[in-house]
């Protein structure tokens, strides 16, 4: 809907009114008759997070185009209902504006905030566009969970017929943390994350400080760690937990390590972060093309490890493992960032990904070729294996154990560059040997769509329905053309199928994509994923996930 320059707003009395504060002179006479509805209005929620201690301002918003001819609309009042199951605890306040570019009105503030909610609003609306915007306060101990669900909206008129929205598709409005803001300890962009929930809840994030730029390897780049013994409703402050420093006399952008990925053993208790390093390159160079074959710092890409034994307060010096698992031939070997696994017998999993030189032409003009695969130990990290490549072409990829003790392992299909039709999604292969062999999975690129970005994938073994059984949750940007509509999804049947009604969307709004899942505990499923430089947490319930007797 085209808008025009500037709405205008009169009052409906002739003399000086107070509308929240504010005064407006009315201009105009108002014919009393009651007439149809007006025509064009729409209503829309943007379908991104709310965040606590500030305004989120047009979390519903509604666009009007009052007619040229007739009487002028006198809007008298706005009313929301929200569905039963919101948790508006956090809510402070709401309040209604009128925008237009840089012109901004106030119409009305509540704060008793409940589920049927009516903001005063005594105005006279002249023809053209106007838009108003519904905000929310939240209080700054507001919680995760403090959601809400618009189930109707009401425009009230004195001379016009109540206008009344119900949506169509329920969607719930959520609050989130931003878990690293960008600038934040003079970090420019923070990227890259990884998520896990030791035996003692505490929520282990990992990602890349990226101190100069949002610029990938070769750059100064180190591995932060945030901590949460909360559930992710706060956070420690921020610890580098991997830094090369100076390494070899080099400055830092030269020795640059990023890329985490995050594992906890449950048969230890001790927290594994894998993070890619190189030292010696020059900063302009990006490591996936400057990384050759070889196996020292200074020609190749090394694949490091740190620990932790006492759930995340203190961390080992880095641990080199490259040796034991890189082909000298290949030009790259590093993890898939994100999260690894633990197997029931203590086996320790990480997905990866190595590049190597095929003598033909590549997608992108090299002559190389990508493939995804896992890295597992199964003597707690004494000694580190790898498995035989999953698919060509595949990169960023995790791993998922299934219900019968085979590991599924989901990859970016860096295909999906070229290819944007019914093909255009996550590969998908299955293991039983640890990466010896592997099996196309049916749904490999076709049920899951991608617009070529790194995802997450988790299992868990759950109550669904009175029965207990595995349950999947997978996130990534859920659109095959950019990197928005953050969505979490839900697969009761190992992976076979991911329906439409198990899936939660939380940000619509393109960002750089990653995320990370875990399991916060067997209720909540937590989630960290990318904004624009900066990362956001989120809790959600598993109920609401898999659609489970939990009113969206």
């Amino acid at each position: 809907m085209k808008m025009h320059p500037r709405p205008h707003i009169l009052p409906v009395f002739l003399s000086l009114i107070m509308i929240s504060g504010l005064s407006w002179q009315c201009k105009t006479m108002i014919k009393p008759d009651i007439v149809e509805i007006i025509p064009e209005i729409e209503v829309i929620q943007p379908r991104i997070p709310m965040f606590a201690g500030t305004w989120n301002e047009g979390m519903v918003t509604v666009q009007l185009e009052v007619p040229e001819n007739g009487a002028l609309p006198v809007l008298k009042r706005v009313s929301l209902d929200f569905s039963q199951k919101s948790d508006l605890s956090g809510i402070d306040s709401v309040r209604v504006r009128w925008t237009d570019g840089d012109q901004v009105g106030h119409l009305g503030l509540v704060s008793a905030v409940s589920t049927h909610l009516e903001v005063p609003a005594e105005v006279v609306l002249e023809p053209g566009a106007l838009r108003l915007s519904v905000d929310f306060f939240l209080k700054p101990e507001a919680g995760l969970m403090t959601r809400f669900g618009l189930e109707g909206l009401e425009l009230s008129f004195r001379n016009y017929k109540t206008w009344k929205f119900t949506p169509e598709e329920r969607y719930v409005t959520r609050t989130a943390l931003r878990l690293r803001a960008a600038g934040q300890d003079n970090c420019d962009t923070y990227r890259i994350p990884g998520l896990v929930t030791t035996g003692k809840g505490t929520l282990i994030a990992v990602y890349d400080n990226r101190y100069n730029n949002s610029k990938d390897l070769q750059e100064d780049i180190d591995v932060g760690m945030s901590r949460s013994t909360d559930g992710g409703q706060s956070w420690e402050p921020m610890r580098v937990i991997m830094d090369l420093g100076e390494w070899g006399g080099r400055p830092q952008r030269l020795n640059g390590v990023g890329d985490p990925a995050v594992l906890y053993d449950h048969t230890t208790g001790t927290i594994w972060v894998a993070a890619l390093w190189i030292s010696g390159f020059n900063e302009k160079d990006m490591l996936w093309w400057a990384s050759k074959p070889g196996m020292k710092p200074n020609e190749t890409g090394q694949f490091l490890l740190v620990k932790s034994t006492d759930d995340g307060l203190t961390w080992s010096d880095p641990i080199n493992i490259t040796e034991q698992i890189k082909d000298p031939a290949w030009q790259l070997l590093f993890q898939g960032p994100g999260a690894g696994i633990t197997l029931a017998d203590g086996t320790l999993v990480f997905a990866a990904q190595f590049k190597m030189d095929t003598g033909s032409k590549s997608l992108d003009g090299g002559q190389y070729t990508c493939h995804s695969t896992i890295v597992y130990s199964k003597d707690g990290g004494q000694s580190w294996h790898i498995g035989t490549g999953a698919k060509p072409n595949t990169t960023e990829a995790q791993v998922v154990q299934l219900s019968d003790g085979s590991l599924m392992l989901n990859m970016r299909d860096d295909l999906n560059r070229r290819v944007k039709d019914d093909t255009n999604g996550r590969a998908v292969s299955v293991t039983n040997d640890l990466g010896q062999t592997w099996t196309m999975h049916p749904t490999s690129n076709a049920a899951l769509p991608e617009p070529n970005c790194m995802a997450s994938i988790i299992g868990a073994d759950l109550t669904v329905n009175g029965n207990k059984q595995r349950v999947l949750f997978f996130s990534n940007p859920n659109n095959k053309n950019q990197r928005t509509n953050m969505t979490i999804k839900a697969s009761l049947d190992d992976g076979n199928s991911w329906p439409q009604a198990l899936q939660v969307e939380l940000f619509a709004s393109a960002g750089y994509g990653y995320s990370c899942l875990t399991m916060v505990d067997e209720n909540h499923v937590g989630i960290v994923y990318e904004g624009v430089k900066e990362l956001f947490f989120q809790k959600v319930p598993v109920a609401e996930i898999i659609n489970q007797g939990e009113d969206r």
